[in-house]
């Protein structure tokens, strides 16, 4: 076994090796800091290059960019408050109101140095479970993952601010839209309204983006000011590093806690950040910055989620069974390069030496990542100081483009907008988008491992001992995030939506309506699924039934405010005291966008789109307009070329496809 790990670590300090993981982990970085596109779309770029090459310059290649990914997608979470992928969407919820108070510094180095802990300690935790992982991983069967998704629901009770009744229905929301599509029992349609596109469901990058990208966007156009407040990025670089140390032990259970996740095959990345955070919130006494701006919040799903990425190796390489989208394509490229995925990469006298190498190719390339991001981030940090007007536009088509890339169809852009606006109702009247989130991304885990479990065991699956011991888990975090609310809700409540106390609002019909509309569309759950199959029906019933008492727990206290009853924390709209007339007029500019994308297909739309906004809303010159238009063009050129990715068209390429030149058809 020494000489083993002794030829592994030559291999991994050969020139050859490391410069082909170098170019991974800058080929990666480059597509973790642009929204949306993540690990598929990366490890997608990189297939057709490793064709033919050998296969450990090929896999240092693969891994140096699996490494990065879940590092470099942290720009864009802090910076921006827009998820990167779908592993970094916890990161949002106080990386971004610590880059708004002149923090980013400070909280750019905490998640990368969390991160680069996560990294390494997830390697050192996977080279020693590669030999013992098998009869842990063959120990959970679908009752098993059924009753850690529901261990995943439960950290709504955390993620529901000071309203349980909101939190609960928001999660109930996101498990009904989950739910759109074919059902995985026998394949009813549901809630398809006939639509070929609704029939494979909602895409979750399409959601992450519509449900936090969006209304974050609108928001800052509305302040008309730098995504800092003090338009200053800080000088925490080193007070990012003390707050890891500080919080050592955090970073080490949460990195612990993201390996071993990442080794049970469908949980993974969309969900293990938001449990790492779930975590932190439940065992920290101080919980009310939580939301605001606590660098817990940052440091937690980030060293999990590098953790997480080196755990979902270890079931792709012994059982060839991909943990992830990204593991998916990681694992067509062994085959493609002659490797064969399986017992035998944990065979001394086989290719254990070559899972050796890449797990610790995968420390290694975190370290080079790491110190990559650290150097390039005071460069990329001074977006924040620029005027958010100028740099909206950019935003919105580097999300419109990623959003698209979903399934390609016209029909992505119009659900992007739909659950966009969604988002900004939510945002607005405190209904926690995390538990949305939450609810959509385990939606289909939940029903499908349901399924399974009750295919093969009957409901007799409840009375596993792992089942009983996860349940028994799962109440000991409902317990643990109970203890947050105090005996009367009002003590130290996690706020995700903003500060409660300056969202009560004296006219509660905005919010009645909403509410009911809420109502109304759970029941339209419950109508539309009564008829189904038993297993086809059970799942989206249940959510159904749960969504209405919890809406109806919330909006009865609404109406007995607006009869004159005392103020609760049911009252919340951000835009009671509002004199700006709402963010319509900036919703009105995503709904021109996406109707000239219709009309003149993305590139054209794009061009008319940018010169407008630049214009009327930035006030830039027409110099300024033409240079900012042209980069933005410039841009999607290269990433359409380079990705080999699709523009949308409109109905001007429909029919006149043959005659337009790229990139207009």
């Amino acid at each position: 076994m020494f000489d083993i790990f002794v030829q592994s670590f030559a291999t991994l300090l050969t020139f050859n090796h490391l410069f082909y993981m170098t170019v991974g982990v800058v080929v990666g970085l480059v597509i973790g800091i642009l929204p949306a596109l993540g690990g598929i779309a990366g490890m997608s770029l990189l297939l057709p290059f490793i064709y033919g090459m050998d296969p450990t310059s090929a896999i240092a290649m693969m891994i140096g960019m699996l490494a990065i990914l879940p590092t470099s997608d942290t720009f864009s979470s802090i910076l921006m408050g827009i998820p990167g992928s779908s592993a970094s969407q916890a990161t949002v919820l106080d990386g971004f109101p610590l880059a708004k108070k002149g923090e980013a510094a400070r909280a750019l180095s905490a998640a990368f140095a969390s991160s680069l802990v996560g990294g390494l300690f997830g390697a050192l935790i996977l080279t020693a479970m590669v030999v013992i992982a098998r009869p842990l991983i063959l120990s959970f069967g679908s009752a098993e993952l059924f009753m850690l998704a529901i261990f995943g629901l439960s950290m709504v009770g955390i993620l529901s601010g000071s309203s349980l009744g909101k939190g609960i229905a928001a999660c109930a929301l996101g498990l009904a839209l989950g739910s759109v599509g074919s059902a995985p029992a026998s394949g009813s349609e549901r809630m398809t309204f006939d639509s070929l596109y609704l029939m494979s469901g909602i895409q979750l990058a399409i959601v992450g983006l519509g449900i936090f990208a969006l209304p974050e966007i609108v928001d800052l156009l509305r302040s008309n000011q730098s995504i800092s407040s003090s338009g200053k990025l800080g000088k925490g670089w080193r007070t990012g590093l003390t707050d890891v140390w500080r919080n050592r032990w955090l970073t080490l259970r949460c990195s612990g806690f993201g390996a071993l996740i990442g080794m049970i095959p469908g949980l993974g990345g969309s969900v293990v950040d938001w449990l790492a955070y779930g975590h932190a919130v439940q065992t920290s006494k101080d919980r009310e910055n939580y939301g605001k701006g606590d660098i817990r919040g940052v440091i937690a799903p980030e060293s999990a989620n590098n953790a997480c990425a080196g755990g979902a190796l270890v079931p792709t390489l012994l059982f060839g069974i991909p943990g992830s989208g990204s593991m998916a394509i990681f694992l067509a490229a062994m085959i493609l390069i002659g490797l064969q995925p399986g017992p035998a990469m944990a065979d001394p006298n086989r290719d254990l030496g070559l899972t050796y190498t890449i797990i610790w190719t995968l420390a290694l390339a975190n370290v080079v990542g790491a110190g990559l991001c650290l150097l390039l981030s005071p460069s990329i940090a001074k977006l924040t100081t620029i005027k958010y007007t100028l740099f909206a536009p950019f935003m919105i088509i580097v999300i419109s483009f990623g959003a698209f890339q979903a399934s390609r169809s016209f029909s992505d852009m119009v659900a992007l907008l739909i659950v966009g606006v969604i988002g900004i109702f939510l945002r607005r009247f405190g209904w926690p988008r995390p538990a949305f989130l939450i609810g959509f991304v385990l939606a289909g885990q939940v029903e499908t491992y349901l399924y399974q479990a009750v295919q093969f065991d009957g409901w007799g699956f409840l009375m596993k001992p792992m089942v009983i011991a996860i349940a028994v888990l799962t109440l000991l975090s409902v317990w643990f995030g109970s203890r947050s609310r105090g005996g009367d809700e009002t003590e130290k409540s996690l706020e995700v939506e903003g500060d409660g106390e300056n969202a009560r609002a004296t006219n509660l019909r905005p919010q009645i309506i909403f509410t009911s509309l809420a109502l109304a569309a759970f029941a339209y759950v419950f109508y539309a699924t009564i008829d189904l199959p038993f297993l086809d029906r059970i799942f989206p019933i249940a959510v159904a039934v749960v969504g209405i008492a919890s809406t109806a727990l919330t909006l009865l206290p609404q109406v007995r405010i607006a009869n004159g009853g005392t103020s609760n924390k049911a009252n919340f709209d951000l835009d009671a005291q509002a004199t700006d007339g709402g963010p319509w007029r900036f919703v009105a500019w995503l709904v021109g966008f996406i109707v000239l994308i219709g009309i003149l297909g993305f590139f054209l739309a794009l061009l008319v789109f940018f010169m407008a906004f630049m214009r009327t809303v930035a006030k830039t010159s027409w110099y300024q307009a033409v240079t900012l238009t042209v980069s933005a063009a410039l841009m999607i050129i290269v990433l359409t070329w380079f990705l080999n990715m699709q523009l949308p068209g409109g109905i001007l390429q429909e029919y006149f496809y043959t005659v337009l030149p790229w990139p207009l058809n």
